[in-house]
């Protein structure tokens, strides 16, 4: 990162250091409140003067931005235009151009730590600071390295990738926490794309960014407590994991480098991860599904994206499953603008169908009609069929049709497997030219199968999604 200027902030005899001393604050102008800045930033007016556009920053270039109509700081690695906030900062001109051009993290920490800086500047941002690469420390060193980490030289992977668009990260510290910054330079990235895992001060925060895997893995230097958060900054794709200290003590390295640590590569690659998880209870379902709720350790974080799947692995005698990191390539972007939605399941190919179900009739603004037809064999593997028809009569908006290729003599409803009699009925729009999308899952055979059928009836490669394990 780069240095920091070392002098007092707010330097002595401003405006803000006299307010704090019981005198009046600098007085701004009229129009110039929080509130008005708050709906400049709403505006849609460009505070950045990038154009919308994200970019690395490197120290050369933030040295160049250091006048008031053009004025650039860096807070922990994310770089500000300030320049449109001049006018409205309580303390005044002076204290921004005190870190223009420069790294003001330090400075901002002294002052105004407690601040949501992220949130009030966030139509500011320019960019972050482009990271160069740095020659392995010893971690007994007391100076501070590129991503605050002493990588042990024979792990070749550790070292800063060349590639701009790479991943990367940071971390810093308070007398209590330690924040450890991972930079996506993705905009598409929420909670559910992060897993952290915290075992004996062994971390290990991985984040899926789109078909690729980008993982921290480190022997912290020093014991944490086994809470921890997780926060994402969604509109500049950044992810901090809030660790909260033993002791109250300062680190002088954040800890050695584990396998696979500052890696970025595709996900296929990257195999799975299984965490030990208690099983709580279990309660049959149907005659041959049950329905298992497990309980994360209290030091992991995990989320499973709409749309996609985790493996289990069960001992034969104990009450702890292992569940593997989430699998699936269901993108939400899919849905997007989506009215008329179209599930075809076959037995417990339904499960998939619970999240997407679900979201499409909670998120979902343009949906007018979500259908589900769902193929069993006998009336006793319908899964949550009460569920089912109860949501269908709560929710005008979802319709639900069973389809049995085994049913007994009183089965009144449809029969048979899936074939383009059923799926032409079935597959009817709510207008004529609405936006559709389809969602399959089942047997392999019935996937298969069904997908060809969509192909037959002039259904498009882009409106269907086939789930498989």
């Amino acid at each position: 990162m780069l240095n920091v200027p070392s002098q007092a902030f707010p330097a002595p005899g401003s405006q803000q250091r006299v307010a704090s001393q019981g005198r009046s604050k600098v007085p701004l102008k009229q129009g110039r409140s929080l509130m008005d800045w708050i709906r400049l930033t709403r505006s849609g007016k460009d505070l950045t003067g990038q154009k919308g556009r994200l970019i690395d920053v490197t120290e050369d270039e933030l040295k160049t931005h250091n006048k008031k109509d053009d004025c650039w700081i860096c807070i922990r690695g994310l770089v500000y235009n300030v320049s449109p906030y001049m006018e409205y900062h309580p303390g005044g001109e002076d204290e921004l151009m005190r870190a223009a051009g420069a790294d003001g993290t330090d400075l901002f920490n002294e002052v105004h730590r407690w601040v949501n800086y992220e949130s009030m500047l966030k139509e500011c941002l320019v960019g972050r600071m482009a990271t160069k690469p740095a020659a392995p420390k010893d971690c007994k060193e007391g100076k501070r390295v590129l991503n605050g980490m002493y990588p042990k030289s024979q792990v070749t992977d550790t070292l800063p990738r060349e590639d701009p668009s790479s991943p990367s990260y940071d971390w810093f510290q308070t007398e209590s926490s330690v924040t450890i910054v991972i930079y996506t330079k993705r905009k598409n990235i929420n909670l559910a794309s992060v897993m952290v895992d915290l075992q004996d001060d062994s971390l290990r925060a991985e984040v899926v960014i789109n078909d690729h895997s980008y993982l921290i893995h480190i022997e912290l230097s020093h014991e944490v407590q086994e809470n921890f958060s997780v926060r994402v900054i969604e509109n500049v794709g950044k992810v901090d994991v809030i660790l909260q200290k033993r002791e109250n003590i300062p680190w002088k390295c954040l800890g050695q480098p584990l396998e696979k640590h500052d890696s970025f590569i595709p996900k296929k690659d990257a195999g799975l991860y299984y965490r030990k998880c208690q099983l709580i209870s279990k309660e049959d379902v149907t005659h041959d599904t049950r329905l298992f709720c497990l309980m994360l350790p209290p030091s992991t974080h995990l989320q499973v994206p709409v749309g996609h799947h985790v493996y289990l692995k069960l001992s034969v005698t104990g009450d702890f499953v292992s569940v593997s990191s989430p699998e699936g390539n269901f993108k939400l972007s899919r849905l997007q603008e989506v009215e008329d939605l179209f599930l075809l399941a076959a037995g417990t190919g339904f499960t998939p169908m619970v999240n997407v179900l679900n979201y499409s009739l909670t998120h979902m603004s343009s949906l007018r009609k979500v259908k589900l037809m769902f193929f069993n064999k006998t009336e006793d593997d319908i899964i949550w069929r009460c569920q089912l028809e109860k949501l269908a009569f709560k929710d005008k908006r979802f319709d639900i049709e069973f389809v049995l290729s085994a049913p007994s003599s009183e089965w009144n409803g449809k029969r048979g497997h899936v074939s383009p009699a059923l799926l032409s009925e079935f597959l009817q729009r709510s207008l004529e030219n609405s936006r559709v999308f389809l969602c399959i899952c089942g047997p392999t055979p019935f996937t298969d199968e069904g997908i060809r059928l969509l192909h037959d009836l002039n259904f498009d490669t882009e409106e269907i999604h086939g789930f498989t394990a």
